[in-house]
């Protein structure tokens, strides 16, 4: 039996059980994947203070996000394609993270629907919207998201184009997925997921496949999506989509103090510092590193929360004392999914709150609520 102890432990056992195009869409970055290393290099710079006759009885991770009560300051974040690391990963994941006591966000580009996620569910998620040129599309999907009563919706604004990912071309990936033969022999190396996804309907794009006008199958997906990221997106139609969906708005995919500022005149209830993990824009800074002087532009005035290289609850402590209000994790669940399935993914939050929880012990602190910039180790940050 194998013993899980952290995050990476999960990340190895994914890497053996899921396809590798697939697992190489979830771990990859774009051109040099420098970004996507610095995201999680940055994060180990920072260095504690270490305290000691303390009083640490009594101890709590509990929190909010957007009003919403939290277990520990921590979301799933919106991963595409979650379907496919384990057969009906997005119901699975959110089932794990609603037990937990912790947002779940499903991404557009999901497998399972919306409907499908709400249908295994018994409380509000969150849901992920991308821009599309077909804006009647896009009022329908904030209606399916109204009907399934999700609680806030993340609009991702770093997807205007697409950055270009080296493993998703070698490995055929696309929409749907070239059956090339080295792909071929690679799944008959992994019988638990293709076991698993014999047995289960949703194997396609389940918020727009049958929802999008001419996209009725998965053959005619891969057009509709090359032609439906709008390069033309503006503030105007963030402010819209506020408008329309008259929720909680959480914008994700800033990483610049002028971006965040905007984000607060748009009338967002808060923000993501996020470079998409590394996976758009190659040579950017650090979430981490971006985001104390996003904290200090918008002060108060909206809340922050932040994404990107977080692979511990001791990442996670160390964003909430720069400034964050919540910590979203996209590869970490999708490494427990892959390798575990729903197990894998309470596994995962487990593991971050029990890092989480030791690690505010040593800096002398019982409450999350109380995290700041004073547990950490001047210089280091």
């Amino acid at each position: 039996m194998t013993v899980i102890t952290n995050i990476e432990d999960l990340r190895v056992l994914a890497k053996k059980r899921v396809p590798r195009m697939f697992y190489d869409y979830a771990d990859a970055g774009s051109w040099t994947e420098s970004t996507y290393r610095s995201n999680e290099e940055d994060f180990r710079k920072i260095k504690f203070r270490q305290r000691v006759a303390v009083n640490l009885e009594n101890r709590t991770t509990k929190s909010t996000m957007v009003g919403q009560e939290v277990s520990m300051p921590v979301a799933l974040a919106p991963t595409g394609l979650t379907g496919m690391q384990h057969a009906d990963g997005e119901i699975l994941a959110a089932r794990a993270a609603e037990q937990f006591g912790v947002p779940f966000t499903l991404s557009t580009m999901s497998i399972c629907s919306i409907e499908d996620v709400a249908a295994h569910t018994t409380k509000p998620f969150w849901f992920q919207l991308y821009v599309m040129r077909d804006r009647e599309f896009i009022n329908r999907l904030i209606d399916r998201a109204k009907a399934a009563r999700c609680s806030a919706l993340v609009l991702t604004l770093d997807l205007q184009v697409l950055g270009q990912r080296h493993k998703d071309i070698r490995n055929g990936m696309s929409a749907p997925p070239k059956l090339t033969i080295p792909n071929i022999l690679n799944l008959m190396t992994k019988p638990r997921w293709v076991y698993h996804i014999l047995r289960t309907p949703r194997r396609q794009f389940g918020n727009i496949v049958g929802h999008a006008t001419s996209v009725s199958d998965m053959s005619s997906l891969s057009s509709w999506t090359s032609q439906q990221f709008d390069p033309a997106l503006s503030w105007a139609d963030v402010e819209w989509i506020k408008k329309r969906w008259g929720g909680k708005l959480i914008i994700k995919g800033i990483m610049d103090p002028e971006d965040a500022r905007l984000a607060v005149d748009s009338g967002a209830d808060a923000l993501v510092v996020s470079n998409h993990g590394g996976r758009q824009l190659d040579g950017a800074q650090s979430s981490v590193g971006a985001l104390p002087a996003i904290v200090e532009a918008v002060g108060k005035q909206i809340e922050v929360h932040m994404d990107g290289g977080v692979r511990s609850g001791q990442d996670v402590i160390r964003a909430l004392a720069l400034g964050a209000k919540g910590v979203y994790i996209g590869r970490p669940f999708l490494y427990g999914l892959g390798a575990m399935g729903e197990a894998g993914v309470s596994r995962c939050l487990e593991i971050i709150r029990n890092e989480l929880d030791l690690t505010m012990a040593f800096c002398g602190l019982r409450d999350v609520r109380d995290v700041d910039r004073n547990i950490l180790l001047p210089g280091t940050y």
